[in-house]
Formats: structure tokens, C-alpha cells, sequence
């Protein structure tokens, strides 16, 4: 319980300065100073600067992956769930993971592209998978018709896009709570890709 307990504050600590700074941009050093112990005693807990992005990306990553599952197998009450009812809770879990841990999700965010070059490509290919889930619910609503005829890949990149840049600008004690932010994104990812009806001609 103190390793973990000690492993979560080095994360801690990792995460406001790779946010602040950039992952390049902080040390070893700055990580062991922001928790006051010695450098040397920051290896007892992890092997390297590597290790602790590693760690707080992977993690983070898992967060989406079971947010983003579990929002599919729960979305709205219809026999079956349809599209926009599924693409929107994929949004509101995608917020709700960035709004809980703003800090760990900008790492992940921004710095996993300094993962080891093995790493970076295991969590490129998560990434793809995860995104997979947002192109698989919008090519579902065009071939029902519920969603415009859109490009399900180029929808789902400005979807994520949109859903990923929370990360520069959203503050917990700021005005939108994170319920009112999830509902606005998932009504504004909506609005983006639902078909529009045909106006009828006047009588």
C-alpha cells in the first residue's frame, strides 16, 4: 500500500510537470524536487523518466478504452441503441475521462509521442483501436440514414479532435461542470454528423 501509494504521488507530481512543461522539459530532478526527496530515492520506485510516462499514458489509455466500452454497452434505453444514441456516450465517457484527471489526460494527450519507439507504437495502435469505436457508431448512422453521408473516419478524427483539445483550456473550478460539458460536446458531435431533413415544400 506505501509503494502505491508513493508510485501515485511520483505520478502525480510526473503529470502536473509534463503538463506544465512538456515531458522533454522536466527531469528526473524537477519530478524528485516537486515531491522533496533526493533524486536517488525516486529510483527506488521507478526505473526511469520513461517509466513514469509510460506509466501514466497506459493507464490513461485503459481509462478510455473501459469508459468508451462501457458507455456502448450502456447507451440509451431502445431495443436497440441507435447510433446517435451510442455516439453520444461515447463523447460524454471521452469528456468524463479528460474532466476527471485533466492533468494525466493532457499526458496522454500531448506526450505519448515520447514513448520509447516499442511503446509508441503499441499505444499508436490502441489509439487506432480506439477510434475504431467512434468510425465503426458513425458509419453505422450513415448506412441507416440517421447521420449525413460523412466520411466515418474524417468524423471520427474531428470528433477526437475536438473531444482531445478539452485538454488545452478546461478547469475544474471553472464555469461548465463536467456533466454540462459532456452534454454540450455530445449535442454539438451530433449536430455535426445527423442527417439533415429535407424541408417540405410549401402548400
Amino acid at each position: 500500500m506505501v509503494e502505491t501509494s508513493r508510485r501515485r504521488e511520483i505520478e502525480d507530481a510526473a503529470s502536473s510537470l509534463f503538463r506544465e512543461h512538456g515531458y522533454s522539459g522536466t527531469s528526473v530532478r524537477d519530478i524528485a524536487r516537486a515531491l522533496d526527496i533526493q533524486g536517488a530515492s525516486l529510483y527506488a520506485h521507478v526505473t526511469s523518466k520513461q517509466d513514469v510516462l509510460w506509466s501514466i499514458v497506459e493507464r490513461t489509455a485503459t481509462r478510455f478504452e473501459v469508459a468508451a466500452d462501457s458507455a456502448l454497452a450502456g447507451a440509451d434505453p431502445e431495443p436497440v441503441p441507435g447510433p446517435g444514441s451510442r455516439l453520444a456516450a461515447l463523447v460524454r465517457a471521452h469528456v468524463g475521462v479528460v474532466t476527471d484527471d485533466i492533468e494525466r489526460a493532457s499526458v496522454f494527450v500531448h506526450e505519448w509521442r515520447s514513448l520509447s519507439t516499442e511503446r509508441r507504437a503499441e499505444m499508436g495502435r490502441r489509439r487506432d483501436v480506439y477510434e475504431k469505436r467512434f468510425r465503426s457508431v458513425i458509419a453505422d448512422g450513415v448506412t441507416a440514414g440517421t447521420f449525413a453521408p460523412v466520411d466515418p473516419a474524417t468524423a471520427a478524427a474531428f470528433v477526437l479532435t475536438a473531444l482531445n483539445g478539452i485538454v488545452t483550456w478546461y478547469r475544474p473550478e471553472g464555469r461548465l461542470k463536467p456533466t454540462a460539458l459532456a452534454e454540450a460536446y455530445a449535442d454539438l458531435a451530433l449536430r455535426a454528423v445527423l442527417a439533415i431533413e429535407p424541408e417540405e415544400a410549401p402548400g
